[in-house]
């Protein structure tokens, strides 16, 4: 199944006011996805700048939505406690390019 997650941050000037700290949790969770890219599950990420605040989106693919619940709970910027949170949404006619 695919799936739409959005990363939202701490804030909405998230973006603007980032700490050093906050930036190094930031490459910590690029890594992160960038592992799973390889492993096949995450088809795109990034971030989007919406003018109301900035988010992250990925879109990923696992067989039980529960995967993905066990994902984005071990992303770096969930561990971090920085009040990070994703919204999963299931995409149930998501089409992927080969």
């Amino acid at each position: 199944m695919t799936f739409f997650c959005r990363l939202l941050p701490p804030r909405a000037s998230f973006l603007q006011d980032m700490t050093p700290a906050e930036a190094q949790i930031m490459q910590e969770h690029a890594a992160y996805w960038r592992e799973w890219l390889a492993r096949g599950h995450v088809v795109a990420f990034g971030v989007v700048g919406d003018p109301a605040g900035v988010f992250g989106v990925g879109i990923v693919e696992f067989e039980e939505e529960a995967e993905v619940h066990a994902f984005t709970g071990k992303d770096p910027t969930v561990l971090s406690g920085q009040g990070f949170r994703f919204e999963v949404l299931p995409m149930p006619f998501g089409v992927v390019r080969s």
